[in-house]
């Protein structure tokens, strides 16, 4: 019997398969963005590949939820692009491409869970057994008949990582996919992000917690005040930390 547990990953591992051969997804390319006087991203640029899960992380206020959301075009960005194939999309054609799942949020309040999912199925053109499969995964099939405002934060975040994956634009982002989840959840849902990225599909994840990051990544954007500070592999980043071989906390102290 196969395990649906996460393993952790060698150093060097790439859990989706990816290769570093393929031309990028996305390129992002000198995002800004300041509120006021408060410049909140500073020339951020890095690239997005296909089937990979790219982990982003920084220190509480880097800029994380702000980046997500000027690559999603819900916030307009001061400067900058997103490339793909070699042209801009603009913000209001990038629902084509990202679909953005913010944390925190209840969509629908006063409906069932199950009549959300089959909304977002019927929506987007996705099989019953495709629901079916994602609510079993996620263990939410015995919560159909449960108001979204009546689900505990584990259960909300869990519906939200199932519509996030109903959806069927090549990148993915999802706002802390772990937060509220319990250690054996947290490791099933990597599990399952891990099979989306090898079924091909881009994952772009912000997480708080570093081992998870670790676990979970091919890659890391570090972003600290506004900048990214490092992108690559945990391998990769460790040698531009001046620290190779060490873990992804070392390595995430020495260059935020």
């Amino acid at each position: 019997m196969t395990s649906n547990i996460a393993q952790p990953r060698e150093a060097g591992e790439n859990p989706s398969g990816n290769t570093d051969q393929a031309p990028p997804l996305l390129t992002v390319r000198g995002i800004c963005k300041s509120f006021q006087s408060n410049a909140v991203l500073q020339n951020v640029s890095f690239t997005v590949k296909t089937a990979e899960v790219l982990g982003l992380i920084g220190p509480n206020g880097a800029g994380k939820t702000t980046l997500f959301e000027c690559l999603a075009g819900l916030t307009p960005a001061d400067a900058g692009e997103v490339i793909s194939g070699g042209k801009p999309l603009a913000a209001n054609s990038r629902k084509q491409m990202l679909f953005y799942m913010p944390d925190a949020i209840r969509p629908w309040a006063d409906q069932t869970l199950g009549w959300v999912v089959s909304f977002f199925q019927r929506m987007y053109g996705r099989s019953p057994l495709e629901s079916a499969d994602l609510l079993q995964s996620l263990k939410l099939e015995r919560l159909s008949r449960r108001r979204i405002w009546m689900l505990s934060k584990g259960e909300a975040k869990r519906l939200l990582l199932a519509l996030g994956l109903l959806t069927p634009q090549p990148v993915l982002l999802i706002d802390e996919p772990f937060d509220g989840l319990d250690l054996r959840q947290t490791r099933e849902v990597m599990s399952l992000l891990q099979t989306h990225a090898r079924r091909g599909r881009t994952l772009f994840v912000s997480i708080h917690q570093l081992t998870d990051a670790a676990r979970l990544c091919d890659r890391l954007i570090l972003l600290s005040a506004g900048h990214v500070v490092g992108e690559g592999t945990l391998d990769e980043l460790s040698s531009d930390a001046g620290l190779p071989g060490s873990g992804l906390e070392e390595v995430f102290l020495a260059l935020t």
